[in-house]
């Protein structure tokens, strides 16, 4: 059955494929943002399932279960425990108890900033950090190798020299204050103005 909470229209139908929602039709304002949701996540390598489950979630007023998550999405209760999981796993929801109901509930994290943080540091212990070894240890390797072309050595070089400087720039931008993080980023047009202005007198 379809919780009245989460507002989804009773015509709306559901074409699963792999278990995963291939199509959704509503007008619910809702239900095309979950719809939209899934579909970025399934182009930022994000499962399509996890990334609707992630968004009604988010949407939800209050907390659901793996039942009521499978009934509005229509996604296999199997499906639904291993998205739960993935995405305690990138605390982007929690588990909440409900008085009354033994069923794990969960809530999503719904400050967008701590959110944005939050997939920030799962991508770079989960993408960044096993780039950057898999680099050091090529590298190293390639240090050894002897007749190894020294463009090849120098591009791995550079390939390094960059993740690093990434990585500063992420771990510094991670640690600044949610309030001056926004700040920073309003700022943007006039930080570029000042580093074309900058530009301008060094020449």
């Amino acid at each position: 059955m379809v919780n009245p909470a989460v507002d989804f229209c009773p015509e709306m139908t559901f074409i699963s494929v792999m278990t995963e929602i291939a199509d959704m039709s509503s007008s619910s304002a809702k239900a095309q943002f979950i719809l939209y949701w899934g579909d970025m996540g399934s182009q930022w390598g994000v499962n399509r399932s996890v990334a609707q489950i992630h968004a009604l979630l988010f949407l939800s007023v209050s907390p659901l279960n793996a039942e009521d998550i499978s009934d509005q999405l229509g996604i296999a209760r199997s499906n639904v425990s291993n998205s739960l999981k993935e995405l305690v796993g990138w605390k982007l929801i929690r588990r909440i108890p409900v008085p009354g109901d033994r069923r794990e509930h969960f809530v999503a994290e719904v400050d967008v900033w701590e959110m944005a943080t939050l997939i920030a540091q799962g991508r770079k212990e989960r993408e960044i950090d096993p780039a950057m070894s898999a680099i050091d240890s090529c590298l190293r390797q390639a240090k050894d190798e002897t007749g190894l072309d020294p463009v090849v050595l120098s591009r791995m070089q550079d390939m390094q020299d960059f993740l690093k400087t990434a990585d500063h720039w992420s771990s510094q931008m991670l640690s600044v204050p949610k309030s001056k993080l926004n700040a920073l980023m309003k700022m943007g047009d006039k930080v570029f103005s000042l580093i074309k202005l900058t530009g301008k007198k060094t020449d």
